[in-house]
This record gives C-alpha cells, sequence and structure tokens, in this order.
C-alpha cells in the first residue's frame, strides 16, 4: 500500500506500507504528517528512502532517524536491505535536476517514485545538471513498463499542464487529462499518482524526439 502524504506548500512524501506494517518513508521533507501517518496506522517505519538532497525532500531525516534509528538511503544501495521486509526497491540515476538525483522503482507495486526528475506533464528545472543529462535521465523512466504508476515529488500539474497545452494546442490528450486535474484539484485532491502511459500522450519532455528539442522546451518552461 502507499500513502500519499501533502507536505510544505506542494511536495508530497510518500509511504510504502509492507507486511506487518512495516514501511519505507520516500522524500521527507518535514516530519510531522509523516509522524502523524505512522501513528494512525500503526506502522514500523525500516528506511527512508531520499531522491535528492535538497531540504524540502530531506528536511524530515534527522528527526525521523532520531526517533526510529532507521538509516537513510540517496543513492545506490543494496537492494537486500529492503527486501528482507518485503519491499523491493531499484535505484535508477537520473541526473539533471541535480547532479545526484535518484528515482526509486517499485516493480512489485508497479510503481515509480520520481523525485524532481519527471512531474505529471512536466520535469525538474536544470539546476546542477545539464539538458544532456536530464533527457537521458527521462529516456531511462520511458524504458518502465507503460501501466507504471508515477509518484512525483511536488504537485505541479496544473501549471505543467498549462504549458502543455501552449506547446501542443491540438493534443487532445493534454486537454482530457487537465479536465481531470482542474477537477481533482477542485475538490484539493493530489493528482498523482499518474500512469506512465498517460504521461507519454500528455507530457511535452517525454514526447521530445531528441535533446535539443527538450532543451528547447526547458527554457521555455523556464520563462512561460
Amino acid at each position: 500500500m502507499i500513502h500519499v502524504i501533502p507536505i510544505l506548500n506542494d511536495n508530497y512524501a510518500y509511504i510504502v506500507q509492507g507486511p506487518k506494517n512495516e514501511c519505507v518513508i520516500i522524500d521527507a521533507g518535514e516530519p510531522l504528517p509523516i509522524l502523524k501517518l505512522i501513528q494512525e496506522h500503526d506502522l514500523k517505519p525500516i528506511a527512508i528512502l531520499s531522491t535528492h538532497h535538497h531540504g524540502d525532500h530531506i528536511g524530515g531525516n534527522s528527526e525521523l532517524v532520531k526517533k526510529f534509528d532507521i538509516p537513510v538511503f540517496s543513492g545506490t544501495f543494496q537492494v537486500d536491505e529492503i527486501v528482507k521486509a518485503g519491499l523491493s526497491f531499484k535505484v535508477i540515476t537520473t541526473p539533471g535536476h541535480t547532479k545526484e538525483h535518484v528515482v526509486f522503482y517499485a516493480p512489485d507495486l508497479n510503481a515509480l517514485f520520481s523525485g524532481d526528475t519527471l512531474f505529471s506533464m512536466g520535469c525538474g528545472r536544470l539546476l546542477n545538471g545539464t539538458a544532456q543529462e536530464m533527457f537521458d535521465s527521462l529516456q531511462k523512466i520511458k524504458q518502465l513498463p507503460a501501466s507504471t504508476e508515477i509518484y512525483c515529488g511536488h504537485e505541479y500539474t496544473k501549471s505543467n499542464g498549462e504549458f502543455a497545452i501552449h506547446t501542443e494546442p491540438n493534443n487532445a490528450d493534454i486537454q482530457a487529462r487537465m479536465n481531470e486535474v482542474l477537477e481533482l484539484r477542485s475538490q484539493n485532491k493530489p493528482t498523482l499518482p499518474v500512469s506512465l502511459a498517460v504521461e507519454l500522450k500528455t507530457n511535452p519532455f517525454l514526447r521530445a524526439k531528441d535533446v535539443i528539442e527538450f532543451a528547447a522546451l526547458r527554457l521555455q518552461k523556464d520563462k512561460f
């Protein structure tokens, strides 16, 4: 089971619940909402996974580590350390937003925790990574099964959708997704997860044919 936890202004943290209520916390940007859910569901944290080092993704790590005495994984690690609790994650390196960014793919759950690499209908800004790195990272994600459910680091879908409509005004799939997004946000509900299949039809950055097209889109979005 995957719990979606809104935190801070527009971030999401996630808790993946396994057998015997053991759980893994992903992108713990602040502790209190996470602690509240853990208490409500009587969960037993065994690890924290961090996609990258920005404070809105790791701000709760120290308090959670202190309380539960659990390890933090932020890059390549031995998967068997997590598998022993019935939870398996594959680490995929995805530089672009930051040099050290990784995403976590859970094949058994058909889920990808994409941090700030991939957003619904968007992608992360290039902070200390390059357009080539981000383009290559997105190609890795495109190789996953189309049914993969994507859990992103932020609720940016509405603004990303506005840019997607701007770039592809005749794309009916983008318009349909945007209608869905507006309905969800009007009810204060998350627009996530979203399937990779939907993203392949609606995300301009995944649809870019090459790094030149990608870089041009990223520059346009930065100024949009």
